[in-house]
């Protein structure tokens, strides 16, 4: 058996998803078809931290003919120009993964300000035009709330990768696992019964779980989200990455602990 989240396991990923009936889409390119296809991957990368391994896995997708849409946090560790134009350059889909709500520590109008200014920046390098919200499990603020005062579509944004999708089965790396035990924000509500559990990914924890999930084509249209920094080429790199999320699945569990209606809303 081998190891799960590494870049030969997320090839056999991209591999199963060529060979079906599926089609891959970008968030943006999701948003404006006008005319969808029957049936359709919306493949979604978060890079918090470890670039490299995005570019990496934009290069594994572009051996397939894969455009995804890469989702960059504002800061120099992460957010690179010449790499961020490299993976543009590929055909992928760059947006911007904000976390202005948890900088400017809950403060709407500060957090607004924030998102206007690392935007700008980012538009300096390459056009934008999705966001998705950045979800530290350990911070008291929801990064995507801001939209409850404001408007995105005001600074030129078609769609937000978690507001603007419904009713649409959704997977994410988050946790080490592709179903919901260690989510916190990284979650859509109307994957969720009214007990908190999953609905359609409950049984899916594992790379090969999802692979064969899709190989079935029972589900018309699939969410993907994931993680590059968690997908490492090496067993150093895969035993580092490891290790942080233990550690932070021990600390979203403290955290669940303390507040079991963290995950219903509540």
């Amino acid at each position: 058996m081998s190891l799960d989240f590494t870049l030969e396991k997320y090839r056999e990923l991209c591999e199963a998803v060529t060979k079906l009936q599926y089609t891959v889409l970008t968030v943006g390119t999701y948003l404006v078809s006008q005319n969808l296809p029957q049936k359709y991957i919306i493949l979604r990368h978060d890079v918090d931290r470890n670039p490299n391994r995005a570019l990496q896995m934009a290069r594994l997708e572009h051996e397939f003919n894969i455009n995804t849409s890469y989702y960059f946090r504002f800061n120099k560790r992460t957010f690179q120009p010449n790499l961020v134009r490299e993976i543009a350059n590929m055909g992928h889909e760059i947006g911007y993964h904000y976390e202005t709500l948890d900088k400017a520590n809950g403060d709407y109008e500060r957090a607004v300000q924030i998102f206007e200014f690392e935007l700008e920046e980012i538009r300096k390098v390459i056009a934008v035009k999705t966001i998705c919200m950045h979800g530290n499990p350990l911070t008291r603020w929801n990064n995507i709330d801001l939209w409850n005062k404001y408007d995105f579509k005001d600074l030129g944004i078609i769609g937000d990768a978690f507001l603007s999708f419904h009713e649409i089965t959704y997977f994410s790396d988050t946790g080490r696992t592709w179903n919901n035990r260690f989510k916190i924000k990284d979650r859509f509500p109307h994957n969720i019964s009214s007990d908190g559990r999953d609905k359609e990914n409950a049984t899916v924890k594992s790379t090969d779980d999802l692979i064969h999930l899709i190989k079935r084509e029972s589900l018309q249209s699939i969410y993907i989200g994931v993680h590059p920094e968690r997908w490492s080429g090496n067993l150093f790199g895969w035993m580092k990455s490891l290790a942080f999320d233990i550690g932070v699945n021990l600390g979203k569990q403290l955290i669940m602990l303390m507040n079991p209606r963290i995950l219903s809303g509540g």
